[in-house]
């Protein structure tokens, strides 16, 4: 599972990716140089594929930055399937998938995943078992549209820093901030977040800014 899941993920170091760097962005080519500063881990919501609008500006925003930025495709829709199944299984595919992407970049920097809708959820559920540093929600399904008794909001205490990015119109519901969960509502936008994409990824990257930069400074202070 573990070498199938390496093969699920594309994985682009700072640098490599010219258009989504940016023209002249000193945080990429100084990224390229030095290696990635962090691993990003992005995955799709359970029917959709990583080419989601917001999911790419979020890349962009990584490899800007001078991350190495993973998009992953998980294993049950690289099989044709729009279902993820039970969230035990789908926790454990995630899992091997992180530790065949983790091998790929250089051992011991920060570890950041996220994804949007079910994809968030599997971000925030797996994130201390895989030893992430914090946790990129985007389009976070607070519960089943018309159901708010249904609510999922226990997931979202991921015990790491989180981010949720939501639309106002979303039927999905939008979380409630709280202690290490952090919430950027985007007026007008409904569950996709495609009418204005680059707004998620500047939410993104003012979060991931503050939190590499949080990062280097403990680092450099042990």
């Amino acid at each position: 599972m573990t070498n199938g899941g390496a093969a699920l993920a594309d994985l682009a170091l700072p640098g490599q990716d010219g258009p989504a760097a940016g023209p002249g962005d000193g945080n990429a080519a100084a990224g390229a140089d030095r290696g990635p500063a962090f691993l990003l881990v992005l995955t799709h919501g359970a029917g959709g594929g990583v080419a989601a609008p917001d999911l790419m500006a979020v890349r962009a925003a990584g490899l800007r930055l001078g991350g190495a930025v993973a998009m992953v495709t998980q294993p049950y829709r690289a099989a044709g399937r729009r279902a993820p199944g039970s969230a035990g299984r789908q926790d454990q595919a995630w899992a091997e998938l992180i530790a065949a992407v983790r091998a790929q970049v250089a051992a011991g920097i920060p570890l950041i995943q996220g994804g949007r809708s079910n994809g968030a959820r599997v971000a925030c559920r797996t994130a201390q078992a895989v030893g992430a540093r914090a946790v990129l929600a985007l389009a976070f399904p607070l519960h089943p549209p018309g159901h708010p008794e249904k609510s999922r909001a226990a997931e979202l205490a991921a015990g790491v820093p989180v981010l949720v990015v939501s639309g106002s119109r979303d039927p999905f519901g939008v979380p409630a901030a709280g202690p290490g969960i952090e919430v950027v509502v985007l007026e007008g936008e409904t569950h996709a977040l495609s009418r204005r994409p680059e707004a998620a990824g500047r939410a993104a990257e003012g979060w991931l800014r503050r939190l590499v930069s949080g990062a280097g400074a403990a680092d450099e202070a042990r």
